[in-house]
C-alpha cells in the first residue's frame, strides 16, 4: 500500500497554482484570491468574461529582468499587452519599451513614457507609423527590409537625423509553434545573412546621413525554452558586425537579441531559465567578441509574454454543458475572441473551477467558447469536477499577455475589460467593450 505525506500532498497543492500569480491564495470553498483579491468578487462586480492583472507580478518581473541583466537594456514587448497602467509600471521599473505601431507608440508616449526610450519595429511600417514615431522623437527605429532605407531617410529629411538598427535573420528554427519562428530564412522578417541582404542594407543605410546605425537587431522566435538557440545567434550577428567593421571601419555600438522567452501554460511545462540565459549569453556575447576582436556592443532584450504572461487570469461564466458519447462540452461566456491563440497554435490551458467545492469525480471536458466556429476551443481535455453546470466560474491563469492584444470583435460579442488587483484593491483599466460601442463606429445607413 502506498502511503502519500502531508508534505507530498502539499506538494502536489503547491504545483496546481505553479503557473499562477505568487499571489495567489487558496479561501475557503474553492474560492481563490489573487492580489488579495477573491476571484469571486472580481466575477460578481465587473462580470464576466474579464481579465485579471496582478500588478505586483507585473513589476515583480520587471524586477527579476532588471537583476539578471544589470548590464543590458531591457525594453517590455508591448504587443503583448498594453494599456496606460501598464505604461506607467513598466516605466517605474526601468525599462524601456518596444512597440510595433503608430498606435502602441502613440498610447505609451501620450501615458507619459520618455519617447527616447521607445523602439519601434515591424515588417511593414505605414507612413504613419514612421510620421508618428519621427514626429515624437522615438529613440530606436528597427529597418526590416530594404524599401524602408529610403523612405525612412526621405521622412527624415536632408537636415534630420534618426538612429536606425538592421533586423537581421540568422537562419535559426526556435520557438514553440512554426508560425512564430522568425529566425529563419523564408518568413516576412528582417534580412539575411546567408544571402547578404543584411550587409547590403548596411551600405545603404551608411550611405544616408540622416541614418545613424548603431547596432543590430535579431529575434528568432516566440515561446522559446532553452538557451542554446539566443548563444548560435549570438554568434552569428557578431560575426555579421565584424564583417561591417572590416567593410566599412565601422564598430556598432548595440545589439538587440529580441525576446521570444518562453513560460509555462501549465503546471510541469518547462520555461526558459531566465539565470541561465543571462549568464551564458553575456558570456557568448563577450567571447564571441574577444574573438573577433570587437568591443563588446551594449545589449538589449525585449520580453513580453515572460512579463504580462504569468500575471494575469481570464474568469470566464459556465453557459452550458453538453455531454455526448464522445467527450464532455463546457461553454463559457467567452472563446476565440477573447484568446484566439488555441486557435491559432494549438496553445493549451489549464481552466479551474473557482467559487465551490466538489465531491464529485473528475471528468475529461472540453472547455469550449460561444463564437460560430468548430475551432473555437479555450482548453482540450481537461479535468473539471464532473458535476461542473452552468453558471460555475472558471478561471484560466497566464492570460496576461496576446489575449487582449489579438482579441476581435467577433459576433459583436464585445472585448472583455482588464482589471488590476494589488494590496487587496482592484480597479478597472479598460473597460468593457459594449453594444454602444459598436454602434457608435457603424456610421453607415
Amino acid at each position: 500500500m502506498t502511503t502519500v505525506t502531508v508534505s507530498e500532498l502539499a506538494a502536489d497543492a503547491a504545483d496546481e497554482l505553479s503557473v499562477w500569480p505568487a499571489s495567489t491564495t487558496r479561501l475557503p470553498h474553492g474560492g481563490l484570491a489573487v492580489g488579495g483579491v477573491p476571484l469571486t468578487e472580481i466575477a460578481d462586480r465587473f462580470d464576466t468574461p474579464a481579465y485579471v492583472l496582478d500588478e505586483g507580478e507585473v513589476r515583480a518581473r520587471c524586477r527579476t529582468y532588471r537583476d539578471a541583466f544589470p548590464h543590458a537594456e531591457v525594453l517590455y514587448a508591448a504587443k503583448a499587452f498594453l494599456s496606460r497602467a501598464m505604461v506607467h509600471w513598466v516605466a517605474e521599473e526601468g525599462l524601456g519599451l518596444d512597440v510595433c505601431s503608430a498606435g502602441e507608440l502613440e498610447l505609451a508616449v501620450t501615458a507619459g513614457f520618455p519617447p527616447e526610450r521607445i523602439l519601434l519595429h515591424g515588417n511593414a511600417k505605414s507612413p504613419r507609423d514612421i510620421e508618428t514615431a519621427l514626429r515624437l522623437g522615438v529613440g530606436r527605429i528597427v529597418i526590416d527590409g530594404p524599401s524602408e532605407i529610403a523612405r525612412l531617410a526621405a521622412a527624415v529629411g536632408p537636415g534630420g537625423h534618426q538612429k536606425v538598427l538592421v533586423r537581421v535573420v540568422p537562419g535559426i528554427s526556435a520557438g514553440g509553434h512554426e508560425k512564430i519562428r522568425t529566425g529563419t530564412d523564408g518568413q516576412k522578417f528582417g534580412l539575411s545573412l546567408t544571402d547578404g541582404s543584411a550587409q547590403h542594407a548596411v551600405t545603404r543605410i551608411l550611405g544616408q546621413p540622416q541614418l545613424e546605425l548603431v547596432g543590430l537587431h535579431c529575434h528568432i522566435g516566440s515561446q522559446i525554452t532553452e538557451v542554446k538557440p539566443y548563444l548560435t545567434a549570438v554568434r552569428r550577428v557578431v560575426g555579421l558586425m565584424a564583417r561591417i567593421r572590416d567593410a566599412h571601419g565601422v564598430t556598432l555600438p548595440e545589439l538587440d537579441m529580441g525576446g521570444g522567452h518562453g513560460i509555462a501554460y501549465c503546471p510541469g511545462e518547462p520555461a526558459l531559465d531566465l539565470t541561465a540565459l543571462a549568464g551564458r549569453l553575456r558570456a557568448e556575447l563577450v567571447g564571441s567578441c574577444a574573438a573577433a576582436g570587437l568591443a563588446v556592443p551594449r545589449l538589449a532584450i525585449e520580453p513580453g509574454r515572460a512579463i504580462a504572461g504569468p500575471a494575469g487570469v481570464a474568469l470566464y461564466r459556465v453557459l452550458a454543458v453538453k455531454r455526448t458519447p464522445e467527450r464532455v462540452f463546457v461553454a463559457v461566456d467567452g472563446g476565440m475572441s477573447d484568446n484566439p491563440r488555441p486557435a491559432l497554435y494549438g496553445v493549451r490551458y489549464a481552466p479551474r473551477l473557482i467559487g465551490r467545492t466538489s465531491a464529485a469525480a473528475p471528468c475529461t471536458a472540453t472547455v469550449v467558447g460561444r463564437h460560430c466556429e468548430a475551432g473555437d476551443i479555450l482548453a482540450a481535455d481537461v479535468e473539471l469536477p464532473g458535476d461542473v453546470h452552468p453558471g460555475d466560474l472558471l478561471a484560466v491563469p497566464v492570460a496576461g499577455a496576446y489575449q487582449l492584444s489579438m482579441a476581435s470583435g467577433y459576433n459583436l460579442v464585445g472585448r472583455p475589460p482588464v482589471v488590476a488587483v494589488d494590496h487587496g484593491v482592484a480597479r478597472l483599466l479598460v473597460r468593457r467593450e459594449t453594444l454602444d460601442d459598436f454602434r457608435r463606429r457603424d456610421i453607415g445607413d
